[in-house]
């Protein structure tokens, strides 16, 4: 049956018009994991002489295991990301006589052979090999190895587990932050040691055999959860039952006092809190706001003062960038509709306008304890903020006009290149590169004073044309219209 499932999942792969469409993006990715393949190569051959050569009054073995505890909550976010659970079309064979713990075990099965398994054994096979090479006890570098495959499978499950439950609740990111946060959070702040910890586990069941049966047994209990899960949710008539949700009504009568664009900002809001992608980009405004501290608490980059309008214009422009990039592809569901009724497009641009400008405002204020770090990054950001309202907001709303991908809104924000064209691309160069060029150039020609005076004349002269841009604008979309109306006609 195995078998069968295989050659069934073979044909519907190479027959799928995506697999025609998307030919050069396949010969891409295996590029890519050609790449990575090398990398991982050249890690596991090269490891133990970088650890010798860097640590060279400890054992290189010992070393290596306490680094591992990094390597496994990078591995389990990197996964959550990008690792999806392999899924089939279950629903022709629920109605044959084929049982389902069959079918469970062949999607759990196929999980276990993906890339994100076999990837990391490019590192741990050569480095077990330069190890024996060096006088390790071949027992006991085999029965390492044999452990940190099972690390890796343990990896791939509990990945699934933490996404069903993300699924479940409609958390999107949160969980893996929270676990992988609080396991480094009780090693940094040394509650509990987990880098030794997990380290002289490691070591401990290399010299002792017999307890390799401890990650076995956790992975068997990990398989026999996901297991669980995806049985209990295999029926047949279980897409034909009606979810119910607790619909929560927010007052939304503020917005009354834009006028005739209230309607379409309480549909925006509406559809930011009420759909998974554009829910998720709402909370990752939390690393926008925060994403200074990347960089501000270090000396070196507080030097650079050329950095200061790149990480303001980030900071203060991180919904405005990220909605606003993918306007009106966030309409395409319903973007036919919306265009048959009589409304005017500028009402319709300038409503998605006034969110973006309000964002940078929140955010600029939410941002005013960097000055902790200086002045000068109070005042760059606030030069930053004004060149976002004044220009980036009107280049992102002309980029729009160009942009030809629907989107599904239920799917996550995070790593989801959905509705992503060359548009999203290139626009980068006038939102993030141009006012960094500027800002530095003038930064370093004439002073810190002129470059942030500079950045204020560019939004406040974009504020005051903005009446005659948005025009333009508008007349831009409206040309057209019709392309993105049969656009988001079809699946991308």
């Amino acid at each position: 049956m195995i078998k069968r499932f295989i050659n069934l999942e073979w044909k519907q792969y190479f027959r799928s018009s995506y697999w025609q469409k998307s030919i050069a993006i396949n010969i891409l990715m295996v590029f890519f994991a050609l790449y990575f393949v090398a990398m991982f190569l050249g890690l596991g051959f090269g490891l133990l002489f970088i650890l010798k050569k860097t640590f060279p009054e400890q054992d290189a073995f010992v070393v290596a295991n306490g680094f591992l505890f990094f390597w496994i909550i990078g591995d389990l976010m990197m996964r959550f990301f990008l690792q999806k659970l392999p899924v089939m079309s279950v629903k022709p064979l629920l109605t044959l006589p084929i049982k389902r713990s069959t079918v469970v075990n062949y999607v759990l099965g196929k999980s276990a052979v993906s890339f994100f398994n076999f990837l990391p054994l490019f590192a741990i096979i050569p480095f077990s090999i330069m190890l024996i090479r060096d006088g390790y006890a071949t027992s006991m570098v085999l029965t390492w190895m044999f452990t940190m495959i099972i690390i890796v499978l343990i990896i791939n499950f509990l990945n699934f587990i933490i996404e069903a439950f993300s699924a479940e609740k409609e958390l999107s990111f949160l969980p893996i932050i929270i676990v992988v946060g609080v396991l480094f959070g009780l090693d940094n702040f040394e509650l509990l040691p987990m880098k030794s910890l997990i380290g002289n586990s490691l070591i401990g069941i290399a010299n002792n055999p017999i307890l390799i049966l401890i990650p076995i047994t956790v992975l068997l209990l990990c398989y026999g959860y996901n297991y669980k899960i995806l049985k209990g949710k295999l029926f047949l008539d279980s897409s034909l039952k009606s979810k119910v949700t607790e619909v929560k009504v927010a007052d939304l009568s503020w917005t009354k006092r834009f006028g005739d664009i209230a309607p379409f900002m309480q549909l925006d809001l509406k559809l930011i809190w009420r759909n998974k992608r554009t829910k998720s980009m709402a909370m990752l405004l939390v690393i926008g706001l925060l994403y200074g501290l990347f960089f501000y608490p270090q000396p070196m980059y507080r030097d650079m003062e050329f950095m200061f309008a790149f990480i303001g214009v980030f900071s203060t422009g991180f919904f405005l960038i990220n909605f606003g990039q993918f306007i009106p592809a966030w309409d395409s569901g319903y973007y036919k509709m919306l265009m048959s009724q009589n409304i005017k497009y500028e009402q319709y641009l300038r409503s998605k306008f006034i969110l973006m400008i309000m964002s940078v405002a929140i955010l600029f204020i939410l941002g005013i304890p960097y000055v902790y770090f200086g002045w000068k990054i109070l005042i760059a950001h606030f030069a930053a903020a004004i060149y976002n309202i004044g220009v980036n907001s009107h280049v992102i709303l002309y980029g729009g006009s160009f942009n030809r991908k629907k989107i599904d809104l239920d799917k996550k924000a995070a790593f989801n290149y959905q509705g992503t064209g060359a548009v999203q691309w290139l626009i980068g160069i006038p939102l993030m590169v141009l006012p960094m060029g500027l800002f530095g150039l003038t930064n370093w020609l004439v002073g810190f004073e002129a470059a942030v005076a500079l950045l204020i004349v560019l939004g406040v002269t974009g504020i005051v044309l903005h009446k005659k841009l948005m025009k333009l604008i508008t007349k831009k979309y409206l040309d057209s219209k019709y392309k993105m109306i049969n656009a988001f006609s079809q699946d991308n």
